[in-house]
């Protein structure tokens, strides 16, 4: 077991994503830095509050929280959670938040996104990403509406002369983080997690935002189930074309798994409605290209994303 006093835990983004986890590892003792420079006044005076299923509340009041990376100490451990549409600007805040060897994971959506970020870190820092299986949502700033599930799987990405097993190694220590906070969590192969949380997020994420309404009304009708269906098939086609091969049962699972959670609105169809830059490229472009290097087309998908480009011109 990692000694939860010699670890620094940094969280980049506390919004929804980095809210729930950050408070999480709170609660299971670890140190944890909050860099909150939209939020901090309300993480100041309020703390961080998670309410969860069955009226559960955890309330921190007492937490490390900055509004300015140069204040803050160096971390072991950086969680990012903010948006992918932002990296390329988070950088110097992550390779100021980072301490020389430390690791940094990307807890967000979509394809790639860690071959972007990688040109623009310290060549000393790991980076690995995070797959978040979570039902959460921002209510207001400091307080995170905890609907369902938690789990996080994490996989490396790169890092200085780092093996395959090194990689790995250091994945499953993240991974035990978690753990140790009471979540589902293990070590993964990074492309193959992040072709399967698309099954999820490729029909969800955008079909919320066009017909305006949620997972559970999308379940509930036979003509948007088929749907949903039609272009997780798609997705789980262009993953095996590109050497990614999914588990034969993924359509039925997520599609199970989606009927026991509770109405909820995808995270893209609140950056819509808060006016925020959609995860398009992360989400749409970056497989929809790597599938057609692989000589195969997403039709539906494509669709999507012209659909949302429509919705989001100036």
């Amino acid at each position: 077991m990692t000694d939860t006093k010699q670890l620094r835990i940094g969280i980049l983004g506390t919004g929804a994503i980095g809210g729930f986890y950050g408070a999480k590892l709170v609660q299971a003792g670890f140190e944890v830095h909050f860099l909150a420079r939209s939020e901090y006044a309300a993480l100041k005076s309020n703390g961080l509050r998670i309410e969860g299923p069955e009226q559960a509340v955890l309330q921190l009041d007492d937490i490390h929280v900055w509004s300015d990376v140069e204040e803050m100490p160096t971390c072991d451990w950086v969680l990012v959670a903010a948006k992918t549409t932002s990296n390329v600007h988070l950088a110097p805040l992550i390779n100021r938040m980072t301490q020389s060897g430390g690791k940094v994971v990307l807890m967000q959506n979509g394809l790639a996104v860690e071959d972007e970020l990688r040109t623009l870190l310290r060549d000393d820092i790991h980076l690995l990403g995070g797959l978040c299986f979570i039902c959460v949502h921002r209510d207001e700033p400091g307080v995170v509406i905890h609907q369902a599930y938690g789990g996080v799987n994490l996989g490396y990405h790169s890092g200085p002369n780092t093996t395959l097993e090194q990689g790995r190694a250091i994945a499953e220590q993240g991974a035990q983080l978690f753990v140790q906070a009471g979540l589902d969590s293990q070590a993964i192969g990074l492309e193959k997690a992040r072709w399967q949380k698309l099954v999820w997020n490729v029909p969800y994420n955008g079909l919320s935002v066009l017909l305006d309404t949620t997972t559970g009304a999308l379940m509930k009708h036979a003509v948007s189930r088929a749907l949903i269906e039609a272009i997780m098939q798609e997705v789980v086609q262009a993953a095996t074309a590109c050497g990614q091969d999914l588990p034969d049962t993924i359509v039925a699972a997520m599609l199970k798994s989606t009927e026991r959670m509770p109405d909820y609105h995808p995270s893209m169809y609140h950056d819509f409605a808060l006016q925020r830059p959609l995860e398009l490229d992360a989400i749409y472009r970056a497989p929809i290209a790597a599938a057609k290097v692989a000589g195969v087309r997403m039709p539906k998908t494509e669709m999507l994303l012209q659909s949302l480009e429509f919705l989001t011109l100036p």
